[in-house]
């Protein structure tokens, strides 16, 4: 069976894609797409949530689509199509869910937000299908916790296979217009000349997808390597950790919380080869002296890492510039990257600025903790992102559980994490590498007791380099 296009268009479709035309939601031109691909058409349908009357009268051409079919509940297909089914489950009083694209490091962690019940039918909806991907994606998430798929409706099919594909899942697709039916309607209009029509003809003909073969991994955004990304970053810290971490193969940050100097020496000794980055805790340090840190200095020249104090400024502007350059331990002079919280506003960060950017350093900013109770969550960690890309000269990235930003030159780090999943008894939650690198998109792995308490730091280093590196190929794809 082939998808559905009509030859002749209702008056009310019509209407809607003139009006789509109208505010650019439909674009004509040489657009180049996140596959790389090469296309004369390009839809923003992101566009409409400014316009209200054309989302209402979507949200009702959706509703007259699937009016007949059988469903207890709608899900729309992140992002896009989230205010189309709001408005779709608001009018007609269907309960609605939402599907995250990431599961919540904190809380419930569900992929499935609202209330359902086993076995229940839920009706998909989305505002473009090209391959039919992400509705499968959502249709597959949603059954993972027991609700069933069986329809989804669209606001566009693209008419390049995904009602082929979904229909050899079994499920219908249900499409308020075809790209057949923009092209009629744009020509009639005059807005469109016969060459254009032709040329999106041939391209939608020439770029389908096939109902029984994956969608090939062009089609899917590229995940930036470390190398990739050191090459997009211009802030300098950033840069020289990403390219670190390719080179040694390392995405290990070693947190040396010890109390000598000694052991702090000989640990890091010990695991330098197979870190990317040392973490210090100076002030519990009960013999420290300036030696130590120019020891530390030589050790991370010679192993090539990067050193990180992990200070947690959480102070006012002009204290944390006397914390960071001066005191007993002049962290400044030797620390490449500190951290810092954004409680008491962005002045802290100004503070670290002035003293650190001069010296080459930079700053992590705490989004996320994995101890339970945090209250570092929801607005606070939203609040921490903008902070950083207000000032992505001096922020290299970010504490936290998961991906908290899509910027590839934020660099994201997980404190936390052994090579089995569980608890210490005093409120640190452990995760394994492959948890927090592959599925969360963490970057960096920052390991404690899993490996200074080991009798064998140097080979627990390796396990754990190992397992980390691992997990960031399998997110490559490799």
């Amino acid at each position: 069976m082939a998808a559905p296009s009509s030859n002749m268009v209702s008056p009310d479709v019509a209407d809607i894609i003139q009006r789509l035309y109208d505010v650019e939601a439909v674009k004509f031109g040489d657009f180049t797409l996140k596959s790389g691909i090469q296309s004369p058409i390009y839809f923003d349908l992101r566009v409409m949530v400014s316009y209200p009357k054309i989302m209402n009268d979507i949200s009702n051409l959706l509703w007259e689509k699937i009016k007949s079919c059988s469903f207890q509940s709608l899900c729309g297909v992140p992002y896009t199509a989230l205010p189309l089914a709001t408005l779709m489950s608001a009018y007609h009083d269907i309960p609605m869910l939402i599907r995250r694209k990431e599961a919540k490091g904190y809380g419930t962690k569900k992929l499935i937000e609202g209330k359902f019940k086993d076995g229940e039918l839920c009706m998909i909806v989305e505002d473009v299908v090209s391959s039919g991907s992400s509705v499968q994606e959502t249709a597959q998430t949603l059954e993972s916790v027991g609700i069933n798929v069986k329809d989804a409706v669209v606001l566009l099919n693209r008419e390049q296979g995904g009602f082929e594909k979904l229909q050899s899942e079994g499920i219908n697709l249900h499409s308020v217009f075809t790209m057949t039916d923009v092209l009629t309607v744009l020509r009639s209009s005059r807005n469109l000349e016969p060459e254009m029509v032709d040329r999106v003809s041939k391209y939608i003909a020439e770029n389908k997808f096939k109902p029984n073969e994956p969608v090939p991994s062009s089609v899917k955004p590229k995940e930036p390597s470390f190398l990739e990304r050191a090459k997009l970053c211009s802030n300098m810290v950033s840069q020289r950790l990403l390219n670190i971490m390719e080179e040694k193969k390392s995405n290990l940050a070693v947190s040396a919380d010890v109390t000598n100097s000694k052991e702090l020496l000989d640990l890091v000794e010990k695991t330098g080869p197979y870190v990317c980055m040392v973490k210090t805790h100076v002030d519990i340090l009960e013999d420290f002296s300036q030696d130590v840190v120019d020891k530390l200095k030589n050790l991370a020249v010679k192993h090539n890492f990067m050193l990180f104090e992990d200070r947690k400024f959480a102070d006012i502007g002009n204290t944390v510039v006397h914390q960071f350059s001066g005191g007993m331990y002049h962290i400044s002079d030797w620390a490449h990257i500190v951290n810092a919280h954004i409680v008491p506003g962005s002045g802290v960060i100004q503070g670290l600025k002035k003293v650190g950017m001069p010296k080459g350093c930079g700053c992590l900013l705490i989004a996320e903790m994995s101890s339970a109770g945090t209250l570092a969550t929801g607005d606070y960690t939203k609040a921490t992102v903008q902070m950083a890309e207000d000032n992505s000269d001096f922020v290299v990235g970010f504490i936290c559980l998961g991906k908290v930003s899509s910027n590839p030159s934020m660099i994201h780090m997980t404190p936390g994490v052994q090579l089995q999943a569980g608890t210490d008894g005093l409120g640190q939650q452990y995760l394994t590498p492959e948890e927090v690198v592959t599925n969360r998109g963490t970057d960096v792995i920052i390991v404690g007791r899993g490996i200074y308490q080991d009798a064998n730091p140097a080979r627990a280093a390796q396990e754990f380099q190992k397992a980390a590196y691992n997990a960031y190929l399998a997110r490559l794809g490799n």
